[in-house]
């Protein structure tokens, strides 16, 4: 199976992380690929702040406090703390997830360690001892559940962890011991509702729902589609379209781009909503190829918004905030940190954003 970037990506990060810097001709060997490709994807971290680049080697970024950030200020009460993050990814939605969480840790006068999963639910607790062993006061934990029965099977052990804890993007069962931790989530029920809507006050008719079912993102997106057809008042044209990577199951993949394409067709939907962007991109150039154009045969609107407006025809995208979720995530766990065990839990949901472009074209007559 190939190796897909995201995952060369984290790869790349992973050995960055344990040595401290090493030369892009090293990295390139290490990796197995060209020095052309690491050149390539270290710009791309580099560019989100996930590395920093210096005459052709890179190094782990190192956390500093903002300058004139003094003791005694709101900005310097976590000096010195040490605050341990773990993220099932470092490419990709979770990017700017640890971006802004190492920007308020370092505006808090804190420092900032970071662990991956790389979805493997079944590490993420011997990967958090590793950041308490590191000297975490505080944690920030995105567990990497990929399935609905992953949180009860992988969970557990997060309730009982002995220092603060915030959950990031993660949506425990309802009265379950998580649920009663502190969490900072992007509301994707309310995101997929302002698609929807956008997509019906285009006139269009209930848009069709081609989404993964890989990660919490996916499934709430699902779970949301069904809440805003509700809301709405709508009826879903067809069943949801299963979608998969298109480098991991071509198959799979060309199998989701025609049911689309059938339902196009024959005008059963003139409108889709799409789990993840990447996905997206690829949809619509395979749609291309199939003679369905966007936006003039389909209305099209991508989830997660980190690469849609690179497309040939710039996405609509839903843009969950995903920057913020880290930063206010990190500044309630400095902030507990000062309170005590005895303050009350917060559930902190912010709201994703519609970023309209040219996929959804104009009003139906």
């Amino acid at each position: 199976m190939r190796e897909t970037a995201a995952e060369r990506h984290d790869r790349l990060l992973g050995l960055v992380r344990e040595r401290g810097s090493a030369r892009v001709s090293d990295l390139a060997s290490q990796l197995g690929v060209s020095p052309v490709t690491v050149r390539r994807d270290v710009e791309e971290l580099a560019g989100r702040g996930l590395l920093d680049r210096v005459h052709g080697s890179v190094s782990w970024p190192q956390d500093h406090a903002t300058p004139g950030a003094t003791s005694g200020t709101a900005a310097g009460a976590g000096s010195g703390l040490v605050l341990g993050m773990l993220a099932p990814s470092a490419t990709y939605y979770f990017a700017e997830v640890i971006r802004g969480a190492h920007e308020a840790a370092a505006r808090a006068g804190a420092r900032l360690i970071l662990r991956i999963s790389d979805y493997r639910p079944e590490e993420d607790h011997a990967r958090t001892e590793g950041l308490l062993s590191a000297g975490a006061e505080g944690l920030l934990i995105a567990p990497g559940w990929q399935h609905p029965g992953d949180p009860a099977a992988f969970g557990d052990w997060i309730a009982s962890l002995p220092v603060p804890t915030v959950l990031l993007e993660r949506r425990p069962a309802a009265g379950s011991r998580l649920d009663g931790l502190d969490r900072v989530c992007s509301d994707h029920a309310h995101g997929v509702l302002l698609a929807v809507r956008h997509l019906v006050e285009l006139g269009h008719g209930a848009p069709l729902l081609m989404a993964r079912a890989d990660s919490p993102t996916a499934i709430a997106v699902r779970s949301g589609y069904a809440e805003a057809l509700a809301v709405l008042g709508l009826r879903a044209p067809q069943d949801v379209i299963d979608s998969v990577p298109a480098e991991l199951a071509p198959d799979a993949f060309e199998a989701a781009v025609q049911a689309l394409r059938e339902a196009v067709v024959p005008g059963v939907a003139t409108a889709a909503l799409i789990h993840n962007d990447v996905d997206a991109i690829q949809v619509v150039q395979r749609l291309a190829e199939l003679g369905v154009r966007v936006p003039d045969d389909l209305a099209l609107i991508a989830y997660d918004d980190e690469v849609a407006a690179l497309a040939d025809t710039p996405l609509t995208a839903v843009a969950p905030p995903k920057r913020d979720v880290g930063r206010h995530a990190t500044e309630l766990l400095v902030e507990r940190l000062g309170e005590g065990a005895g303050a009350p839990r917060r559930h902190l949901t912010l709201l994703p954003q519609l970023r309209v472009r040219d996929s959804c074209g104009s009003p139906l007559p």
